[in-house]
């Protein structure tokens, strides 16, 4: 007897969206589809705006990282304004970066305490009554408020370099309105612990060691979840270093070789197309040359582990020697591996902040620079969730008349479907019922891409958690409600 089931909306992510499997009449998966159900209006939002605003309206998208939109935004009106990644002055680049590795901190801190610790610590066939963030500070109530005080530090770091912690407007066209004052500084560095700079090291460490213990214990579930081949991509230093704000474009196929070779990202409509299907409103991108069937490709902590050739600080490259050694050198497949690579990235950003802030530069006072007026602007970098692209193109009024985004989840849209497809197969095919440990299971592969669908479709509202299992005739066979 065929059967459909529909989870509606997947729990414990940003945004709104719903999954859809059907099994045939011998309880085979036919078919299953990661639903996105928002609808993105902010390419033509911003379209008759003035360039200069963009950086500020385009972080709307979201507010869990609306660092990420603001500075590819804001790279992007840049080049409008004649400045290039490399023409900013020493102030303006290294408040920007400081900018964004505390929201880089700060979402890393959010996912793994408060999205994926349940699952972690609880267990993913815990009562979904305490299998959440309460019943985790009920359970483990320092390391709830480790998680806290960590998504805390790296707030107050965006709130001194962008104005405030959310939607804040540092960052303008060709640099930065403000430095960062001796006395800010003084206060993420000497401040009491653990409310410093040098313990946040720490405390990544040991967010890091307890999913590295955790996976220990729990190899089969960790490594053989959702497990499956694909491209990588990200962008990388020259020099082939992780860098989260800047850098070229690469990618590499599931052996390691590049296809993409470390090329200029002003170049990105050669490498990167954008499929629409009709039963989703987030499109499908794919690498170029290999075509829409072969070209997709997975980006965030996984991808970035897997381009890159090293991590230009002393612990992270240390965890990531470890990381790379597990593969045996190869691409990393392992799509709860992402939660490893992404505590990785959590130390990473720790000391880089840590390095940063002790750079008098920051004191500077030379914010902004302008060259030659342009037409046209592309600011790519990385997200917390992936490589984000914004380009526009500006008419002599200074009105945007073209935007292009391309979000960082959306990049992840078919290696999410696919996830999906891999346990409806195997947890899911040829069962007669729900059980909320199966449920539980196709969000978790979604949750491992910390997906942010507000920002890659613009949410219109929410919806309530409803999952029916229906025969091919439309027979009710089992209902669930959350």
């Amino acid at each position: 007897m065929a059967q459909k089931i529909t989870i509606e909306p997947i729990t414990r992510i940003e945004g709104h969206g719903k999954v859809v499997i059907h099994l045939d009449d011998k309880g085979r998966v036919s078919q299953s589809r990661f639903h996105i159900v928002e609808f993105r209006g902010f390419e033509r939002f911003v379209q008759g705006r003035p360039y200069w605003e963009a950086p500020v309206l385009v972080q709307r998208l979201c507010g869990i990282c609306p660092v990420s939109h603001h500075l590819a935004g804001a790279k992007a009106v840049d080049m409008v304004v004649g400045v290039g990644p490399q023409d900013l002055s020493p102030t303006a680049e290294k408040m920007r970066r400081l900018m964004h590795y505390g929201q880089f901190f700060q979402s890393h801190a959010l996912h793994f305490f408060h999205l994926v610790s349940p699952d972690l610590l609880l267990g993913p066939d815990a009562d979904p009554a305490v299998r959440n963030v309460i019943g985790v500070a009920l359970a483990h109530k320092e390391l709830a408020v480790q998680g806290v005080l960590m998504r805390k530090f790296g707030q107050e770091i965006i709130a001194a370099t962008a104005g405030k912690k959310i939607h804040g407007t540092g960052a303008i066209p060709g640099g930065i309105n403000k430095n960062l004052s001796p006395e800010e500084r003084d206060s993420f560095l000497k401040g009491p612990a653990p409310f410093n700079a040098g313990h946040m090291v720490g405390w990544a460490q040991a967010a890091l060691d307890l999913f590295k213990d955790y996976h220990q214990k729990h190899k089969d579930w960790i490594d053989g979840f959702a497990a499956f081949p694909s491209n990588h991509l990200s962008l990388v230093r020259q020099d082939g270093g992780l860098d989260f704000y800047h850098g070229l474009l690469r990618a590499v196929d599931a052996d390691g070789k590049k296809i993409i070779p470390d090329v200029d990202y002003q170049d990105y409509l050669k490498w990167i197309g954008e499929e629409v299907r009709s039963w989703s409103y987030m499109k499908f991108p794919y690498i170029r040359p290999l075509g829409k069937k072969e070209g997709w490709y997975r980006v965030g902590p996984l991808a970035r582990l897997n381009t890159c050739d090293f991590i230009p600080t002393p612990l992270a490259q240390k965890e990531f020697e470890v990381f790379k050694a597990y593969t045996g050198g190869k691409p990393n497949h392992m799509s709860l591996h992402y939660h490893w690579a992404r505590l990785i990235e959590l130390l990473h950003a720790a000391e880089v902040m840590n390095d940063l802030l002790r750079d008098p530069d920051l004191q500077g006072t030379e914010l902004v620079r302008k060259g030659r007026r342009a037409a046209e602007g592309i600011g790519l970098l990385e997200a917390p969730r992936g490589t984000l692209f914004h380009h526009y193109r500006v008419n002599d009024d200074d009105q945007i008349v073209m935007a292009n985004l391309i979000v960082s989840t959306t990049n992840n849209n078919e290696p999410m479907n696919r996830a999906v497809h891999w346990v409806a197969d195997h947890v899911l095919a040829g069962q007669k019922t729900i059980s909320e440990g199966m449920l539980n299971r196709v969000e978790i592969a979604i949750r491992a891409y910390d997906p942010c669908l507000s920002c890659a479709t613009h949410a219109l509202g929410a919806m309530p958690l409803e999952v029916e299992l229906a025969d091919a005739q439309g027979r009710l066979l089992d209902r669930r409600e959350r």
